[in-house]
């Protein structure tokens, strides 16, 4: 991953990284954590500027975050209840989506603000915010401000590191598999529980 990450960088400077970041939050097997140590390395050895790196990468985040947020303004409530409702749709149960809407109202701000600087979390957090209908401009302070605290965190340790940047990258790995294993469980847990109900229901 790293050599045609440094060749996007390389081309394109500030922007790539802004780039990458924004596919990132599209396309999770793009890392920030890889993207950001690196681009941190390359500002280290002159060839990035960080008073232009930083702000590039933060835009990327937010763009990327804004347009999840749109897919849950898109979605709504109403059209996300119902869609719960189907056999098919195993991701929430229409009594999840009544919780995590009232949970999001109490705590929305906190969790768009820290969901930011956690793996995976970062990009899945815009979606229910656009559903449960935060104002755009709070979410997209909250989302800088979060974005911007992590992507500086990354920048810093790919600075200071220098060539050995690439060790975030391996002690990254087997965290990496470990949440996708963890995901993966979830998802098997949410069809088995969908199933279960879908008979309870068919056996009434």
């Amino acid at each position: 991953m790293a050599d045609w990450v440094f060749s996007i960088v390389d081309r394109l400077g500030a922007l790539g990284v802004g780039l990458l970041i924004l596919l990132e939050n599209l396309i999770p097997p793009i890392p920030s954590e890889v993207v950001l140590p690196l681009a941190g390395f390359r500002v280290s050895t002159g060839a990035l500027n960080a008073v232009t790196v930083w702000p590039a990468a933060t835009a990327g985040s937010v763009l990327g975050a804004l347009a999840l947020y749109g897919l849950g303004a898109w979605l709504g409530y109403d059209r996300l209840h119902a869609l719960a409702g189907h056999r098919w749709f195993v991701f929430a149960s229409q009594g999840d989506i009544d919780r995590g809407h009232k949970a999001f109202d109490r705590h929305g701000g906190k969790v768009v603000l820290l969901g930011r600087c956690v793996p995976f979390l970062r990009s899945a957090v815009s979606i229910p915010a656009g559903v449960a209908g935060m104002p755009l401009p709070r979410f997209i302070v909250l989302t800088t401000i979060g974005s911007g605290v992590w992507n500086a965190a990354f920048l810093y340790i790919g600075w200071l590191l220098g060539e050995r940047w690439s060790q975030v990258e391996g002690w990254l790995g087997p965290v990496t598999w470990v949440v996708l294993g963890l995901l993966a469980v979830g998802l098997i847990w949410l069809v088995v529980r969908k199933t279960r109900t879908n008979r309870a229901n068919t056996s009434q």
